[in-house]
Formats: C-alpha cells, structure tokens, sequence
C-alpha cells in the first residue's frame, strides 16, 4: 500500500489532502507536511479573505470556477462554518481591453446571458451609498454586475478544510522541509531542519513561493540545466495589499459594497466581521538571489510584514484612486501584508508529474499565479488524479504540464512581475 507526502499546507496541498482521503482505503498513509499548525501562516492562501468568481476569458478557469462556487456554496462544513460570502463584483473594464468581451462570450456560450448587468459610470458612483462617487473611473469605458462572485474568509476555509482532512485520517505534520531523498529508484522522501526523515512511495510538492528554493539541491545532484530547473516554469512573485481597521459604524456602512475590481489594476474586497477593509494591488516583484551553486531564483523576502516606505507609496497612490474618502485627515492603511506565491509565464498552474524518469515519483502542484484560491474546495480532486495517474483530460492535462514553450498570453497577465523586491528598498 502506496505512503504519499504532501509537502505544504496551502490550497494545494490541502485540497489534495482532502480528496486523496476520499479516494484511498487507507487514508492515514498520508502525511500532510507544513511549518506551521494549520493554518500555514506564510502561505498565500492564509489572508483575511480571497475573491471567489468565476469571470475567466479562459473557459477552462470560468467552468473551474463556477464548480468552485457551487462546492463554497453547499459543501456542509463551509456552509456551517460561514466563511463563503455572495456579494456580488463590479468590474470596472480599462479601455482598450478585450477581457470583459471575452468573459461575456464565454457566459454566453454557457447559457448564462443573465450573469452579468450592464453598468454605467452614473450607476457605479450613485450605487452602494454612492461610496463609489469620488472613484476615478477615467481608465474605463464599460463596468458590469456580476451576483454569482463573492468573497471567502480565506484562512479560516483553509483551516476548515485541513481539519476535515484530519477527519478522514489525515496525518498532519509540523516541521520545515529542507532536503529532498534521492535514492536509485527515485525520491525516498523528505529531511527536515530538525533531521526528522519523512518516506513515502510518492511525495507531492505544494510548496508555493518556496518550490525552487527547496528543488534546489535535488537540481544540483541531478545535474539539471538551467532549461531543465523548476524556476523555468514558476517563480516566487509577491505583491502588497493594504488594509484599514475601520470603527464599527465604517464597518456597517461599508458591509454592503461588492468586491470592486479596476481592471487589470487591483481590487476592494469588502471588510470581515472584525472590519478589515482590504486593498490589493497588481504591482509585484521577484526577490532575485543566488543559490549556493550560482543559479538565480527567486525567493519570498523573510518577513511578509515588512512593506518598504516605496511600496506603501505605492499603495496609497493606487487608493487615492478607488477610495480618497478612506485617506481623509492623512489616513493610511493600518497594516500591509507582502503575499508571495509562485506564478508561471502563462498563470496556468504547474499540476504534473515530474518529467525527468530519474524521480518517476515526485510530483508538483504549484503555480497559483494570484488566482487558484478560489479552487481550494474542488482542485485537489485533480491533482489527485495525477497522483494516481489518471488523466484530467487533454485540456487540463496540456495547461497544467511541463511545459516547453510558454504560451504568450497569460490567465491573470497584470500580475506577471516586472520589478524586483530590491527596488522598493
């Protein structure tokens, strides 16, 4: 009977937990690795919230996505647990920018005409208490309604989710990976900081932001080129959001926006139960550096509180734009979080087995690219069925491969990272 570790506990490796224990008779053969108790912590998928929706001008993502809703929706432990929440989005469309025709066609080749509302400039700044009213709306030229979206309470779902895993048998483990085994017949398993050896017949990492800096030796005793390496098919990215602790009468005005979306720009995502009003930004960054033997890779900064004066700058210059209201009597945000995550040319996600036969047993799920969090109810049904060898379909199975040549344009294309950590130093 086959031993599967799944190294980090994100939407990845927790879905894939989940779902693999439905799957195998024995689901305490699997071991679910991460450095902290559940929640993870630094991973990305751990926040006060993540947008749910289904508006991809990829059909693959808005059919993924609209599988995703309906398990938010009626899966009886998140319903319990009240972390799913259907406020609807307001798309505001840059001018210029042919993704809100093709999110149109493709809810119009799924028989959803009705999804969307049509939306003018008048009726964005005069709805929702007109809070909208002093955005500055010039880089758009349409703007839409759209009920099905929402938002999740994104730490707590994970934490929700990975307790289910343990219910099923699950073993979770704490502790930080820091060598891969290789042995003649592939991966033996996982060494930690403190020289626990993790074994397991296949070992599946869904390591995030993390994923080069851990693959990193492995590719050294393996000899791989640079072509060959991990970091050619996803890099650690990270991006700053902003948040604003609001009193309880803001909390209460301000609970029945929608998500806002500006385009390619960033996102409003309304506040939690403890009123955190949220702000994200597409700006991201690589954090080059080198590994001990000279490849370059990128790798998450060690401190996600940390937010550089240039980044905050940054920040409030975008909120001045969306929200001036909430920078009223020299007002900042009250914190910021610097998310990493592993994004691929393509934003599609890396859900594959490895290719070199040297580790016929190793695995990846990583690549989230800023967008697979919608997915953690339903995703790891298909990495394990790649863990099981089993196809996920031609489609599926070519955008979530080792991939040769990367296709030029790109799932979630604002977030592709141009600049790097050290320039906002």
């Amino acid at each position: 009977m086959q031993e599967f570790l799944i190294v980090g506990g994100g939407i990845f490796g927790v879905s894939t937990a989940y779902h693999l224990a439905l799957r195998v008779s024995d689901p305490s053969r699997i071991t679910l690795l991460d450095r902290f108790p559940a929640p993870s912590v630094l991973a990305a998928s751990t926040d006060i919230n993540k947008i749910i929706r289904a508006d991809y001008s990829n059909p693959l993502y808005m059919t993924l996505g609209l599988e995703a809703i309906d398990a938010w929706k009626n899966l009886p432990f998140f319903k319990e647990a009240g972390v799913y929440h259907q406020t609807g989005w307001v798309s505001m469309n840059e001018k210029h920018n042919d993704t809100p025709h093709r999110i149109r066609k493709n809810y119009h080749d799924n028989n959803m005409n009705n999804a969307i509302t049509e939306m003018t400039e008048q009726d964005v700044r005069i709805g929702w208490n007109g809070f909208l009213r002093h955005a500055d709306c010039r880089p758009f030229s349409s703007y839409y309604f759209n009920p099905l979206a929402g938002w999740a309470n994104a730490g707590d779902a994970l934490a929700v989710l990975t307790q289910e895993a343990i219910k099923l048998g699950v073993n979770y483990q704490i502790g930080e990976a820091s060598h891969i085994l290789l042995g003649d017949d592939g991966v033996n398993g996982l060494e930690t900081r403190d020289g626990r050896v993790f074994h397991a017949d296949k070992v599946l990492l869904a390591t995030g932001a993390w994923t080069s800096q851990l693959m990193s030796s492995l590719e050294d005793e393996m000899s791989l080129d640079e072509d060959d390496r991990v970091e050619r098919q996803i890099s650690a990215a990270g991006v700053c959001v902003a948040h604003f602790n609001l009193s309880e009468p803001e909390g209460k005005a301000y609970s029945d926006l929608p998500v806002i979306v500006y385009g390619g720009q960033g996102e409003i995502i309304p506040p939690t139960k403890a009123g955190i009003l949220k702000f994200t930004f597409s700006t991201s960054f690589k954090n080059t550096i080198r590994t001990p033997y000279g490849h370059a890779i990128s790798a998450p900064a060690d401190d996600q509180s940390a937010s550089p004066p240039k980044l905050q700058e940054d920040a409030i210059s975008k909120i001045k734009h969306r929200l001036p209201q909430i920078l009223e009597n020299d007002r900042k945000p009250d914190y910021y979080r610097i998310c990493w995550d592993s994004i691929s040319p393509s934003q599609h996600p890396l859900i594959t087995r490895h290719p070199d036969d040297r580790v016929p047993n190793l695995y990846l799920a990583v690549g989230g690219s800023f967008h697979c969090y919608k997915f953690l109810p339903t995703i790891g049904k298909y990495v394990t069925n790649v863990l099981l060898g089993i196809s996920n379909g031609n489609e599926k199975d070519q955008a979530w491969g080792w991939k040769d040549v990367h296709e030029t344009r790109g799932v979630h294309e604002s977030l592709r990272p141009t600049k790097e950590w050290r320039d906002f130093i």
